[in-house]
């Protein structure tokens, strides 16, 4: 689907229809729903079952290395990850500025990892409920993306029918936990996550 505009109500309309927007060229938004997404189990269910983010022992060493915070500086991270050197760069200025917006109304969050007061990795996405959609996350250390994605999928570990979405499957993602569900049991888990009464970034 094309067109459409980066409002605030547009954004979160779409995220709790299943829909997130990427650019398609210069001028145009695509809004997309792949089958299947892409989800890493988060919540007591992946707790107890020991599915969900899969930490290495070289990861686990790497932990201690940096600092993590919450929100502490959203456009940075964002800005990070729309780096015009990254390959394959679709964050554009109009992306960032709607997304700063959605951030101080309070529906769009970030982790920051830092290492000897240097930003040096993060992520950041959009929170609704008990749901969250990873939209792009970077580093500028060894697992330092890694960490930011073990502070965020921590932030939901009490969180019940948390749902956290990552989009596409890649091996990369494969390699830290995600799994591929089709579109149908996606829509169905997002219904029940959008409505619950939390905020696990408060």
């Amino acid at each position: 689907m094309l067109g459409g505009d980066l409002e605030p109500g547009t954004l979160l309309g779409a995220y709790q229809s299943g829909l997130f927007p990427m650019p398609v060229g210069r001028r145009r938004i695509g809004w997309w729903s792949p089958d299947p997404r892409a989800v890493i189990p988060v919540g007591p269910s992946a707790l107890a079952t020991g599915t969900g983010l899969h930490v290495s022992r070289s990861l686990r060493r790497s932990l201690p290395l940096f600092t993590a915070t919450v929100d502490h500086d959203f456009e940075a991270v964002m800005r990070a990850c729309g780096d015009p050197s990254r390959p394959h760069g679709w964050i554009t200025d109009e992306f960032v500025r709607a997304f700063v917006r959605l951030h101080e109304l309070g529906w769009a969050h970030s982790v920051e990892i830092w290492e000897d007061g240097s930003l040096v990795g993060g992520v950041y996405g959009v929170s609704i409920g008990a749901f969250f959609a990873g939209e792009s996350m970077f580093h500028r250390s060894t697992d330092a993306s890694k960490a930011a994605l073990v502070h965020l999928t921590g932030l939901f570990d009490h969180v019940e029918h948390a749902l956290f979405d990552v989009q596409w499957l890649t091996p990369h993602l494969a390699s830290l936990g995600a799994v591929e569900i089709d579109r149908s049991q996606y829509l169905d888990q997002l219904a029940i996550a959008v409505a619950q009464p939390v905020d696990p970034f408060a």
